[in-house]
């Protein structure tokens, strides 16, 4: 599948932005498990040196979003039903853990988190999509006034960011989130931290479940038509 990268400005942190860059692509679909990416071609589209693509290639690796391919240049990772449930079982913990210490508070979310979901799942726009549900967990682990949920959330996030990127491509349970989101955000501002917790749970779980079904019904296209072109 063809692919088309934005230029970027060359700054100190060239790399992250690289990285950043291949994983959005990634995350969105427009590089598919499978895609072959080389150094050479990602420097040609983003209009950079070979050096920090050869670094973001690196971290990449590192993160399991990119294998060795045969022959040269490197594979998109395939996505993995399994680990991602796995992943979602700690996923699940912390969130519910961050809606009961939120409720405890009786913290009160922006309600323009809510609006700019549901704009977004209109939209059919998917890293608007992606973003507004991070922004809409980030508040609630901001709100548990606990920084090591974030923290601990954060080191699995860029996985489950690129599985929802797969399954909003293809599901159809994209407003049903943000209803599921609105009622989380209710019962927070109540202070009824057993529903929160509950809720946020069952949030999670069903995500998982639903990930994991419709990750399993993709098939991914071969890597010969994959390749990274200059051309969308």
């Amino acid at each position: 599948m063809a692919s088309q990268l934005i230029k970027i400005e060359s700054t100190p942190d060239l790399a992250d932005q690289v990285y950043r860059s291949l994983l959005d692509a990634i995350s969105g679909g427009s590089l598919a498990p499978g895609s072959r990416i080389t150094q050479e071609e990602v420097a040609e589209q983003l209009a950079v040196s070979r050096q920090p693509v050869l670094l973001a290639l690196r971290l990449l690796k590192k993160d399991g979003f990119v294998l060795d391919a045969p022959g040269r240049g490197l594979l998109v990772a395939p996505l993995d039903g399994v680990w991602l449930c796995q992943v979602y079982q700690i996923r699940c913990t912390l969130d519910a853990l961050a809606a009961r210490l939120a409720a405890q508070a009786q913290a009160v979310m922006d309600p323009e988190l809510i609006r700019q979901g549901r704009l977004a799942t209109r939209s059919h726009d998917v890293q608007a999509m992606m973003a507004a549900d991070a922004a809409f967990h980030n508040a609630i682990y901001a709100a548990s006034g606990n920084p090591l949920i974030a923290q601990s959330a954060q080191l699995h996030w860029q996985h489950i960011r690129r599985a929802m990127g797969a399954v909003l491509q293809v599901a159809n349970m994209r407003e049903s989130i943000w209803d599921e989101h609105e009622t989380i955000a209710q019962a927070i501002a109540t202070g009824d931290a057993a529903l929160a917790e509950s809720l946020s749970r069952q949030h999670g779980e069903d995500a998982s479940r639903n990930l994991a079904r419709l990750l399993a019904s993709v098939q991914p296209t071969s890597a010969s038509a994959q390749t990274l072109s200059r051309n969308p």
